[in-house]
């Protein structure tokens, strides 16, 4: 891919995830955050769907079960911590978080793939983990909310790394679809058993959810998953730094958000740590064996 095509589409997805955290918390206001996302995943990965129909569509059900565990954890695994976690903690306290998966891929590529690194990257994977301590206070103070975004993070990086092993059997655009649309299932089920459903309609509410079903969902994820299939999945993950400083600041705008400087080094440290990790990756270094697609 040309580089600065590269680029551009990072910079592009990156603002979209990173300006979906202030929006989402707007949209709270209007609907439950389980039954909000659902509503968000369902209508895209369906409208998706229909776009992508002459597409070639999964081959049996080992395909369609691979599509669904992915939209487990990308769609209802992430999403439905980011969005819950509001109830606790801000918009940028919640997009800090939940995207030091770049660290969070390395660890678990180690731990159930084989791949190997240099010291420099365990070292910048230390460096994230202390950033996480300082985000979540620096009197230890375990909120509930940076919990349940740390567990997003790792449905995040756990999902980076089943679409890399999977994706190649798939049209990106048709996993993108299908992913959603189960994670958005997961989540209006979820709903039912956790909230009291409901969606009031205001000019405002349906332009979130618009804002969120095309923007935030078919685009972001149709230009995310092109990204990681075409690429390796760290060197890519390692520019979601830029979403967190994308929703810090659109946070601000938006919502006017005050932030601690605690959080803020935090940030910074996670920022530091996922560039360690990424900087000059040795050639043989993998984050998969390579290993055909069944």
């Amino acid at each position: 891919m040309n580089k600065y095509k590269y680029v551009g589409l990072v910079v592009l997805t990156t603002f979209i995830m990173g300006i979906a955290f202030p929006v989402g918390k707007i949209g709270m206001d209007y609907a439950p955050p389980f039954f909000l996302m659902g509503l968000r995943y369902v209508l895209a990965g369906g409208l998706l769907a229909l776009i992508a129909a002459r597409k070639p569509q999964p081959r049996g059900m080992k395909q369609w079960g691979r599509a669904a565990v992915i939209g487990l954890f990308q769609s209802a695994g992430v999403m439905g911590c980011v969005y819950y976690s509001m109830r606790w903690v801000t918009s940028s306290e919640s997009a800090i978080i939940t995207f030091m998966n770049p660290l969070l891929v390395i660890v678990l590529g180690t731990l159930f793939t084989g791949a190997s690194y240099r010291r420099r990257q365990w070292l910048g994977v230390l460096a994230g983990f202390i950033g996480v301590v300082l985000t979540f206070g620096l009197h230890f103070e375990f909120r509930p909310g940076l919990l349940i975004c740390f567990a997003g993070a790792v449905c995040f990086a756990a999902a980076t790394l089943l679409i890399k092993r999977w994706g190649a059997a798939f049209d990106m655009t048709v996993l993108a679809a299908y992913q959603m649309a189960a994670g958005g299932i997961a989540l209006l089920l979820l709903s039912t058993m956790t909230e009291r459903p409901h969606f009031e309609m205001t000019v405002t509410s349906v332009a979130v959810l618009v804002w969120l079903v095309v923007i935030c969902s078919i685009v972001q994820f149709t230009v995310w998953f092109y990204l990681l299939q075409s690429g390796d999945p760290a060197k890519t993950s390692s520019f979601l730094f830029l979403a967190p400083l994308f929703g810090v600041l659109t946070s601000w705008l938006l919502l006017g958000e005050n932030i601690r400087w605690y959080v803020g080094l935090g940030g910074a440290w996670i920022a530091f740590g996922i560039f360690l990790v990424n900087w000059e990756v040795r050639s043989t270094s993998r984050i998969l064996p390579q290993r055909p697609a069944k």
